[in-house]
C-alpha cells in the first residue's frame, strides 16, 4: 500500500493511499472547524451547516445529491465534531471523479435556501430533542460542559435549541467564510484510488480557492466541577473525567493504555471488578480521548439508584489500586488490544481515509505505520503507573451524574477518597 500527499498552491492538502485488491474507494473532505472554532453565538453552526451542505447547491436539488450517489450503488455522509467536520463517500473505483465533484459542489456552492433551512431546522431540533431524552448521550455533554466550563470545547456540537431557532443564511455563510479556506481543508482518498489523477480533479476543483486567515481556536483549560439531576430513571447514569495528553503529546499511548487496561474491555479492572465480581451494573468502561491541546479520560456506568454509591467509590478505589499494582500481563494485552484495533480498522478504506486526514490535520504528514506501532511499544509498565498515580491523585475531576442519583456520592467525598 502506499500512501502519497500533495499540496496545492492555495494550501489545500491531498492525501491518498492505494489498497491493491479493492474494487471501492472512500473519498472525502476534512475540514479543520468544528464546535470548537465557534463564536458563543454561533454554538451549533458547524453542526447546522453540515447538514444544509446537502440540501442543494447551483448545480443540484437535495434529491439530485442523493441521487448522483446512489444512482451509481454508493453511499455519502457527513459528521461535525469538536475539531472537525467531514463530507465523505464510499463508491466504486471508476466513480470516485463523481464523489469527488458531489462532495466539491455542497462544499463550495450552497445555496442556503430559506426553505430548505426552515426544514432542516426542524429535523435538528427533533435531534437534539433525541439527545436530551437519552441518557447516556446527554450525560457526555454534561461532563464535557463541566470540565471545559465557558469554553469552546466545552459547549455542545449540536448547540443549544434557541441558537439553532436563530441561525439564517448570513450566519451560515459567514462561518464559511471564517473556516472553509484552502488551508483549512484536506482530501483524503483510500481504496481504488489513482494518486496523479485525484490530485488532477483536486486541482480543478479546490485549485481555485484562495487562501485566507486560518482562525486558531482558544485554549482549553481543563477546570472539573459537578452537575447532576435527578430523574425518574431505570438507571442511574455516572460518569467522570479527568485531563489527559492531547493527540500531539508524547505521553497520548500512555494514556489510551492506561484506560483500556482499566476499562477497555472485558478483562479490565473496572468491568471485572464491579460488573462481573459484583453485579454493580451492566454497562462500564474507560476511554481516552484527545483534542490538539488536551485530551479526556472517562469513565461511564450505568446502575441501580441503591447501587450507585457502591459503584462510584469502588470506581475510585480500582483507579487508586491501578496505581500501585498494575500488571506487566495487564499493560501488554492493552497494548496488544490497541495494536490489533488499529490494523484491524485499517482494513477499511473509509477508516484508512479517516485516519490519513486526522494524521495530516495533527502533523502535515502521514507517518508509517510502524512508527505509530513502535510509539505504542515504548510504553512501558512504570509509565502507564506513573499515569494512573495522576490520575488517582489530586488533579481536577469532573463528573455528571443524571436519574436517581440522590445516593451518589458528591464530587468532594470522591475527591477526599482519591486523596486518602
Amino acid at each position: 500500500m502506499t500512501t502519497r500527499t500533495h499540496r496545492l498552491s492555495n494550501g489545500f492538502r491531498i492525501v491518498t493511499e492505494d489498497m491493491p485488491g479493492l474494487a471501492s474507494a472512500s473519498v472525502g473532505v476534512w475540514v479543520g472547524a468544528g464546535a470548537r472554532h465557534e463564536a458563543p453565538e454561533q454554538n451549533g453552526i458547524a453542526h447546522f451547516l453540515e447538514h444544509m451542505a446537502f440540501k442543494g447547491t447551483d448545480r443540484r436539488s437535495a434529491l439530485q445529491i442523493a441521487e448522483a450517489i446512489e444512482d451509481v450503488g454508493g453511499y455519502i455522509n457527513a459528521y461535525t465534531s469538536r475539531e472537525v467536520t467531514a463530507y465523505y463517500a464510499r463508491v466504486l473505483e471508476n466513480d470516485v471523479p463523481l464523489a469527488m465533484d458531489v462532495i466539491s459542489d455542497i462544499l463550495l456552492n450552497p445555496t442556503f435556501d430559506q426553505a430548505e433551512i426552515e426544514t432542516e431546522r426542524g429535523v435538528i431540533l427533533q435531534e437534539i430533542g433525541q439527545a436530551l431524552d437519552t441518557p447516556d448521550d446527554v450525560i457526555f455533554d454534561w461532563l464535557q460542559e463541566r470540565a471545559y466550563p465557558e469554553q469552546p470545547l466545552g459547549r455542545t456540537i449540536l448547540g443549544p435549541s434557541e441558537r439553532v431557532s436563530a441561525f439564517g443564511r448570513e450566519d451560515l455563510s459567514r462561518f464559511i467564510g471564517q473556516h472553509y479556506g484552502p488551508e483549512q481543508m484536506i482530501l483524503s482518498a483510500a481504496g481504488a484510488v489513482d494518486h496523479d489523477a485525484v490530485v488532477r480533479l483536486a486541482e480543478e476543483l479546490f485549485g481555485h480557492l484562495k487562501p485566507r486567515p486560518v482562525l486558531v481556536a482558544d485554549n482549553a483549560r481543563f477546570s472539573g466541577g459537578e452537575v447532576r439531576q435527578s430523574k425518574t430513571l431505570e438507571q442511574a447514569h455516572f460518569a467522570l473525567a479527568f485531563e489527559s495528553p492531547g493527540y500531539r503529546d508524547d505521553d497520548i499511548y500512555t494514556a489510551q493504555i492506561y484506560a483500556s487496561a482499566l476499562g477497555g474491555g472485558m478483562s479490565s479492572r473496572l468491568f471485572q471488578e464491579i460488573r462481573e465480581n459484583r453485579g454493580l451494573c451492566y454497562t462500564i468502561f474507560a476511554q481516552a480521548g484527545a483534542y490538539a491541546d488536551t485530551g479526556m479520560t472517562t469513565i461511564y456506568a450505568g446502575t441501580s439508584a441503591d447501587q450507585i454509591a457502591d459503584l462510584a467509590t469502588i470506581t475510585i478505589d480500582e483507579m487508586k489500586r491501578a496505581a500501585g499494582d498494575l500488571t506487566a500481563a495487564e499493560v501488554e494485552r492493552a497494548r496488544v488490544q490497541m495494536k490489533a484495533g488499529l490494523l484491524m480498522g485499517l482494513e477499511s478504506p473509509s477508516n484508512r481515509a479517516e485516519r490519513l486526514a486526522r494524521l495530516v490535520q495533527i502533523w502535515d504528514r502521514v507517518p508509517g505505520l510502524e512508527e505509530t506501532v513502535a510509539q505504542i511499544d515504548a510504553v512501558s509498565l512504570g509509565d502507564v503507573r506513573g499515569f494512573a498515580e495522576q490520575m488517582a491523585g489530586a488533579a481536577p475531576m469532573a463528573m455528571a451524574l443524571y436519574g436517581p442519583v440522590d445516593q451518589a456520592p458528591t464530587l468532594s467525598t470522591l475527591q477526599e477518597r482519591r486523596a486518602a
